[in-house]
């Protein structure tokens, strides 16, 4: 995520390691930087000036810290201004205290609206612990009522009936009359979208809004449309009163500018963002957060999290023991690395470590998913025996793995080794107090809201 804004800015604020103070003349180079930086990553102009002109003011004339150098001075700078621009606090939705919470999903066709619908759902049931009816009022797009049928049965929620022969606004009406008398905790209504702005589209999504009257109006936008992003999501936001920003697409080729502009210029706040395919790829948005992704500092809060939430506690004090008593095998190294898979690949993970954008673009590619999916494949070619006892794969045996798994032998070899790897350096993890001890180090390094990170990125 954002890659090539990340090495774009740290790029600029390199140049001004050894500078005493912060001038008109060392900042014209890194502001311009930034700029070429904002606009290459397709944020909408007048933001990319108004952050420029913000950083200027504040930063010429001021002294360095002696902690700090100038880098980091500007860093910290352009960390505050970024959580600035992207919402400052976080903005929860507003669920309504033992009383039914409607929302109401808007945007254009393709933006993720309908998959969107489902993943906020699964989000309510199994983090909010809430009773979830979703219903479909887009009788246009082609089997569009039952794709979210289809994937309310995968989140395990519930669908409410609707058909293309019927009104939209009638839809609303009908699966807001059942989610009352049925006594559902949150109804979300799935709206049409269009492949641009047009006045039937708006005039439909105003009556609906007017029908049912949404405590929450979110507008669902690609993030990958960059500039378009934020044009698509002002001309909602003057059609009906949106309440927040729910954007998509941030696990593939972003460039930023959407969820950089659509804060700035909706003056609504984001929400939620999509990070992959998978169901429970929709998280609660942190605006210090993602200004620290952002800047290559890494989100070990959410991994925190999301390690406490996704790990099984019982497995994890399992594999201790096995490791422990030296019975740690290839069948538990594949279980790691789909455990790896569900939290999102490596990539997923990297992204959430500090100091990632520094790593050389050569280690960063090959650290990629396929290599994940290719490892877990290999294994799988194995016979039991072979998962049981590594040691007695030799020649013969790998090239039939190989053959197998439609791999070459190095990759077979590499497995190896990284399973070797991955042994040692949990016996070390088990020899100091696990990951339970690991996770408080890690919680015991957090910065304080508004600091730098630990260690030197300069």
């Amino acid at each position: 995520m954002f890659e090539r804004l990340t090495e774009r800015l740290h790029r600029s604020f390199r140049n001004l390691i050894g500078q005493g103070s912060l001038t008109a003349e060392n900042m014209y180079g890194m502001l311009n930087e930034v700029r070429e930086a904002l606009i290459e990553a397709d944020v909408a102009l007048p933001v990319v000036q108004e952050f420029v002109d913000a950083i200027r003011a504040e930063a010429i004339g001021m002294e360095i810290a002696k902690h700090l150098s100038s880098g980091q001075e500007v860093l910290k700078m352009v960390n505050d201004k970024l959580v600035s621009l992207l919402g400052e606090q976080v903005e929860p939705l507003r669920l309504q205290v033992n009383s039914l919470t409607v929302v109401l999903m808007s945007g254009l066709q393709g933006s993720g609206k309908t998959t969107s619908v489902s993943k906020l759902s699964k989000w309510l049931k199994e983090r909010q612990n809430k009773k979830v009816l979703v219903a479909s009022a887009d009788i246009y797009r082609p089997a569009a009522i039952d794709q979210l049928k289809t994937l309310a049965a995968e989140v395990g929620v519930d669908f409410f009936p609707s058909d293309p022969a019927q009104q939209p606004v009638n839809i609303a009406k009908a699966a807001l009359s059942e989610a009352k008398k049925a006594h559902y905790d949150v109804l979300i209504i799935d709206t049409a979208g269009r492949l641009h702005i047009d006045e039937a589209m708006m005039g439909e999504i105003k009556q609906i809004h007017a029908a049912i009257e949404p405590h929450e109006t979110l507008f669902v936008v690609d993030g990958m449309t960059g500039q378009d992003a934020a044009k698509t999501a002002k001309a909602f936001g003057e059609a009906i009163p949106l309440t927040g920003v729910v954007v998509t697409k941030l696990d593939g080729d972003a460039r930023g500018g959407a969820i950089l502009s659509v804060k700035h210029i909706t003056q609504k706040p984001i929400k939620f963002i999509g990070t992959g395919e998978k169901a429970d790829a929709l998280e609660p948005f942190y605006p210090d957060r993602m200004a620290s992704r952002i800047l290559g500092m890494g989100d070990m809060l959410s991994l925190i999290e999301e390690l406490e939430r996704k790990v099984d506690k019982e497995e994890a004090d399992k594999l201790a023991k096995k490791v422990a008593k030296g019975t740690f095998d290839l069948d538990d190294f594949r279980a790691q690395l789909l455990q790896m898979q569900n939290m999102g690949g490596i990539m997923g993970l990297m992204d959430k470590l500090p100091g990632m954008s520094a790593l050389p673009q050569e280690v960063k590619s090959k650290a990629n998913d396929k290599s994940l999916i290719q490892m877990i494949v290999i294994i799988n070619s194995m016979t039991k025996k072979e998962r049981r006892r590594p040691q007695i794969i030799n020649g013969s045996r790998k090239r039939r793995i190989a053959m197998g798994s439609g791999t070459q032998i190095q990759d077979i070899n590499k497995v190896i080794k990284q399973f070797d790897q991955m042994l040692k350096m949990m016996e070390k993890m088990t020899k100091k107090g696990g990951m339970a001890k690991m996770m408080k180090a890690f919680q015991g390094r957090m910065p304080n809201k508004g600091d730098l990170p630990p260690g030197d990125f300069f």
